[in-house]
């Protein structure tokens, strides 16, 4: 039986001819053991009716005409020959398949065919009101559970199909997601970095101008410096142009920071979420991309409370440290937990950021109650 099963796995032809030639085998042994009618005739018949079930999955409607064909040829040419029990087995399989691998049409001209044929064959044997009864029951009992089946099999194929539409959909969107927050965070990294270098140019040119004129090769540096500091700007520019799709007061809007928490806070506030700000250890000037990112990562997890959290309260807290900066944003919420679980677009675009930086991001239900989300920043460039 498991040998039959692994055949099946592998290609159902194979399985469907292994149970064809055996049924052909016992139909064999029984027409050799003996009964009424032609040994000759019974045997071609036997082999008619069940050979062909090796291709009942491809052609199901024309083997059950053939395999009903032959046993109301049978009955034709000698009604009082008797039928190989096993052929039973062949006409109870070859109605099954006509129902479970036909399409509805086909199922039912087949069904319809080979029940009349079974009458036929009954009735030329002169059988009486139980033989029609119990062979049209067995006949409709099998087209009926290839039918059933058919059915579910079909129902399971397309849910198949749904759900890996959903799957494909779902991973397209998070790709999108992904490529949006790393363009957002190449768009404000540039910024962050143009604003140094253009820094390092207007000091470089400065102290270049107010050298003695004796100091040439000092100033031929500094004039180096200078050059490759509005190249790179020139290049940066140029790089990031197509991230901004013309977004022109994304260009000239000032970056934000976290010197401007305190107004992020105070909107959330307004727009019904009350939110309370804690700072711990020393504020101090930031890197300007970790700044940049800091703040964007606040301003993602508050918007996600705000949208998800239901009716609740926020608490947001920075901490620094000597070589790093914690965010820590939790809420009350008991809003969708699908947010713990990464299913977000925001969280996608959290930890881009972080990973940007080499740092953590942790996102999970709270013990008490609602959701919170940590993030630690490293403040200096790590080493690998």
């Amino acid at each position: 039986m498991r040998s039959i099963r692994r055949l099946a796995r592998l290609d159902p032809l194979v399985a469907d001819s292994a149970v064809a030639a055996v049924l052909a085998l016992v139909a064999l042994l029984e027409v050799r053991s003996g009964g009424a009618g032609s040994p000759t005739l019974r045997t071609v018949v036997a082999f008619v009716m069940t050979l062909p079930l090796a291709f009942r999955r491809r052609f199901p409607l024309g083997v059950l005409l053939l395999v009903m064909g032959a046993a109301l040829a049978q009955s034709v040419a000698d009604p009082d020959a008797d039928v190989a029990g096993v052929l039973i087995v062949a006409i109870i399989v070859a109605s099954y398949s006509v129902a479970a691998h036909s399409g509805r049409r086909a199922a039912v001209v087949g069904g319809a065919a080979g029940l009349a044929a079974l009458c036929g064959s009954v009735h030329l044997q002169g059988g009486g009101i139980g033989n029609y009864i119990f062979a049209a029951a067995i006949f409709a009992g099998a087209w009926l559970a290839g039918f059933v089946l058919r059915g579910r099999r079909l129902q399971s194929e397309a849910l198949q199909r749904r759900t890996v539409a959903l799957e494909q959909d779902q991973e397209a969107r998070a790709r999108a997601a992904v490529d949006a927050e790393r363009a957002r965070i190449a768009r404000d990294l540039h910024d962050a970095v143009a604003h140094s270098v253009s820094v390092i140019v207007v000091q470089a040119g400065a102290e270049r101008l107010a050298l003695p004129p004796e100091a040439t090769s000092t100033r031929d540096v500094l004039r180096s410096i200078e050059e490759t500091g509005r190249q790179a700007l020139v290049e940066m520019r140029r790089l990031v142009e197509m991230l901004r799709q013309d977004d022109e007061e994304l260009a000239l809007a000032p970056q934000p920071s976290l010197a401007h928490l305190e107004l992020l806070v105070q909107q959330v506030r307004e727009a019904g979420l009350p939110v309370e700000l804690s700072i711990e250890g020393e504020p101090r000037t930031l890197p300007p991309g970790v700044d940049l990112s800091a703040y964007r990562i606040v301003q993602e997890a508050l918007t996600n409370a705000l949208k998800h959290a239901g009716p609740a309260r926020a608490h947001v807290t920075l901490r620094y440290a000597p070589d790093e900066l914690e965010l820590e944003i939790a809420d009350d919420g008991a809003g969708s937990s699908s947010r713990a679980h990464g299913g977000g677009h925001g969280l996608v675009g959290m930890r881009e950021r972080v990973a940007v930086f080499g740092g953590v991001l942790e996102a999970d239900r709270r013990i008490e109650g609602g959701y919170r989300l940590r993030a630690t920043l490293p403040l200096q460039s790590r080493t690998t």
